[in-house]
């Protein structure tokens, strides 16, 4: 109980502080933290931080041996350690293990989904002071280096494989459709919550795909505490519950959505499922 306790308190105190202060990386790991009960991060905390070093000092050897300080020599630094010494690398045969979006699994494990991969890399790149940042490409999380100007889009999934615009193109359409095209919008920076949100997002679209739905409830009520005031998980929230037949529960969460958003088209479809959960409560 203690340990669940202290984790909760973590993510709230991280729920309040500004998007550029939460800690992305501590705050994955308490994210999975719960799922291994009385593991110390210790070790994890060690293993990051030997990373860091190493690609500091892959990145000064990279310059030193004569490649220019660019986005690529970044890259490649972070490929030598991440990829080639550590074995990181993208899960392909179990692509929906739930262990993949679990940072602890995935440190133990050395492979991961996309979006988990990406912050290992977002993490130690940062520590080293690089403008590197996270971007939510469809369907698949991305990183992305920028410096004087020039800016690359690396998948760490695939051993941080550099993409250019024929390979992103590809991407979108096998997502989106044929017509899809690509935009600036698709390369804006994700924040840190996003990030995370999208992290634990992974978890919940496979727990309600195995209509694990008490499990999908706790992995809501997690990420409302690192983010309360993305008010649309207390529809994600009342939907789960009323799937559970906790159906006063999943009403008074739809009137709190209403209560705490202003656009009509987001009340729109708040007060068609509060119509229907409450003529079924009748």
């Amino acid at each position: 109980m203690t340990i669940l306790v202290n984790i909760q308190t973590a993510l709230t105190q991280y729920g309040e502080l500004p998007d550029d202060k939460v800690p992305l990386v501590e705050t994955a790991l308490y994210l999975a933290l719960d799922k291994h009960p009385g593991r110390s991060l210790g070790p994890y905390h060690t293993h990051i931080s030997k990373m860091r070093e190493q690609v500091r000092e892959r990145y000064a050897d990279l310059i030193a041996a004569g490649a220019t300080e660019s986005p690529e020599t970044k890259i490649a630094a972070l490929k030598h350690v991440i990829s080639d010494q550590h074995g990181y690398t993208g899960d392909e045969d179990n692509f929906n293990d739930l262990r993949n979006a679990d940072l602890i699994d995935v440190i133990d494990r050395r492979k991961g989904l996309p979006i988990a991969l990406s912050i290992l890399a977002l993490d130690i790149g940062r520590w080293q002071g690089w403008q590197i940042s996270g971007i939510n490409f469809p369907g698949h999380f991305l990183l992305r280096i920028d410096q004087d100007g020039r800016r690359i889009i690396s998948d760490p999934y695939h051993q941080f494989r550099l993409l250019e615009a024929p390979d992103l193109r590809q991407l979108l359409k096998s997502v989106a459709g044929p017509d899809a095209e690509l935009s600036a919008t698709l390369y804006q920076e994700a924040s840190n919550r996003e990030i995370l949100l999208r992290l634990q997002n992974n978890i919940k679209f496979r727990q309600i795909e195995r209509e694990e739905y008490a499990e999908a409830l706790g992995t809501v009520s997690v990420m409302r505490s690192f983010a309360p005031r993305e008010h649309r998980l207390l529809l994600d929230e009342s939907v789960l519950n009323a799937r559970l037949g906790n159906l006063a529960a999943a009403i008074e969460l739809v009137r709190e959505y209403l209560g705490a958003v202003t656009d009509p088209r987001d009340k729109y479809d708040a007060e068609l499922l509060l119509r229907t959960l409450e003529t079924t409560l009748e």
